[in-house]
This record gives C-alpha cells, structure tokens and sequence, in this order.
C-alpha cells in the first residue's frame, strides 16, 4: 500500500499553508496574544469560503467532496501555524449545522470531559453547557470552560459527513486533534533546526554542538514518527489506529516542544518568544477527547481482545 501523498493532496497542503501564511503569520499570532482570545471571524469566514470546514462534505451538498486524509492535510496546517478557535467542531458540524460549512457560523462542542473551547465567542454549542464555569487556561489563544459531565452530551450528537460517517465523531475528534498537534511538533522541530543553525556560541552555531544535534534528532524522529502514523490512521479510519496517533502526535508536540525551549536557552522562556506558545497549545489540546489515558486504555481493551486468538 503506498501511503505517499498524491500530487491533489500536496497541492492542497501547499494551498492551505500558503493560505495561513497570508493571514495567520507569526505577527497576527502575536497580535492575537496581545489582544487576547478574540475570534477573528473575517478570517473563519474566509476559511469557509476555502472550503476548509466542508473538505469532507459531499459536492451535492455544496462541500468539497474530499476524505478524511485531506482533512487532516488541512488540520496539520493549522496546527503549524497555532491558528485559534473551534477548528474541529465547526468542520464536524458541516452538514449538520447550518453556516457551518461556509464559516458564518461558528460551533464550538462540549467534550467527554466537559471541556469546552471558546465557549462565549460560538454561535452554537454542541452538548449540554447549563452551568459552564470559565478556566483559567494555560494557552492564551484557548479560553476554555467546563461544565458538569451528564454523560453522553457533547461530540457524539453530531454526524460527521462524507464516506467516514459510519466512524463516530469521538475518534475523528481524536485524529484531527492528532493532526494538529503534529503540524505544531514539525513547527517546533523547524524553529529548533532554525535556531541551532544561527545562534552562535563558542565561535560556531550552536548546532555543532553534539548535545544539540541529538535533540533535534530527536525531534525530527518523533516528528517523521507521528506523521506516518497520523497519515495511516487517515486512510484506514480505524480507531485502533487513531489512538496510536494521538499518543505518538500528543508526544511528538509536547516533547518537541519542550526540546525547542532546551535549544532556545533562556531566550525560550520569554514571552517574546513563540516557542512557549507552541508548548502551551499543545499541552491544551492533550485534554481534549482522545487523550493519553483514553487511547491507551482503547489500545490496552485491543490487545486484550486479540489475546487467544
């Protein structure tokens, strides 16, 4: 089976990270820290109108009509670029929520631990948030509030769209927050490389250095890592397969990240910096449905399950 990636869906992952650059580059990211976490709805309308939130919607039905491996092409992208807001739930509502697909409406979803993310900027709220309480949120760009778990309420009711409809939403919520988190992992293992290129100690870049070298090679590892398993996931929409990629994404993220603030020295645990944004969402996005307890007891219940056979 090849799981190389078509010359359609390169042209749409070159499309949609050129798309990010224009209006989400590292100034309007910053501008946004400084503004606070307000959602930028020309930027969401525009997305729409990409076709980021209808990639899997039926062209019958005014959508796209690509699958789940383009989704999560779109996804890494922009979690590369660290773009705020309620991505997940508001492609998932397409179809189901009207304005959804276009961007006009923005949806937001009350997860199976009843976190919800930008709760006060969402036109609708999926799930049950009677008695919402706001927290304090370790990301910036995430403003998060939970609300008492009445169980079953939050992602489940909504039906994703296109040839994945059979697959429940929990682990499609679980992939595309994989995919995420590894386009922020291969932004942090870029901004190392970077970095250790220019910085110079002793003389010399501080890449010659042989304790450097080894930390973004292991970056790149848990990077090229979690890619493969993210994008197989993709194709055989198994959620087996996804837990596995959210485990190795959720990793690749939050150690890259780590790593990135090690080869930045002091200078990556100052605000000016963006390496400690990058930590910061992923260590957000860990709790969100599909996190490392639930993956690994999906994957522990498969194991057990094959025993004997």
């Amino acid at each position: 089976m090849d799981f190389q990636l078509t010359d359609d869906q390169r042209a749409l992952k070159a499309g949609v990270r050129e798309l990010l650059a224009a209006r989400f580059g590292r100034e309007r990211l910053r501008a946004a820290v400084d503004e606070g976490p307000r959602l930028d709805r020309a930027l969401w309308r525009e997305l729409g109108e990409a076709g980021f939130f209808a990639l899997r919607l039926p062209e019958a039905e005014g959508g796209v009509g690509l699958g789940l491996p383009e989704a999560v092409l779109a996804f890494e992208e922009a979690g590369r670029v660290l773009l705020p807001g309620p991505l997940i739930a508001t492609h998932l509502a397409a179809g189901v929520v009207d304005g959804a697909a276009t961007g006009e409406t923005v949806v937001t979803a009350v997860d199976g631990g009843g976190l919800v993310e930008w709760l006060a900027e969402a036109d609708v709220v999926r799930g049950e948030a009677t008695g919402a309480e706001p927290l304090r949120s370790v990301d910036p760009l995430t403003p998060l509030h939970r609300v008492p778990v009445s169980g079953g309420a939050g992602l489940a009711d909504v039906r994703p769209m296109g040839s994945t409809g059979a697959l429940p939403t929990a682990p499609l919520t679980s992939l595309f927050t994989a995919a995420e988190q590894l386009g922020t992992a291969a932004r942090a293992c870029e901004t190392a490389v970077q970095h250790a290129r220019t910085r110079e100690q002793f003389g010399q870049p501080i890449g010659a250095f042989q304790a450097v070298k080894h930390l973004c090679a292991q970056m790149l590892v848990r990077v090229e890592l979690a890619r493969a398993a993210v994008y197989a996931a993709a194709v055989t929409a198994d959620p087996v397969d996804i837990a596995a990629a959210r485990l190795l994404a959720d990793e690749a993220a939050v150690r890259g990240a780590r790593d990135c603030l090690q080869v930045h020295g002091g200078m990556g645990f100052t605000w000016e910096s963006d390496v400690h944004l990058c930590l910061k969402r992923a260590w957000t996005r860990t709790q969100r449905t599909g996190s490392a307890t639930e993956s690994e007891e999906l994957l522990a219940a498969d194991l057990v399950s094959g025993v004997g056979r």
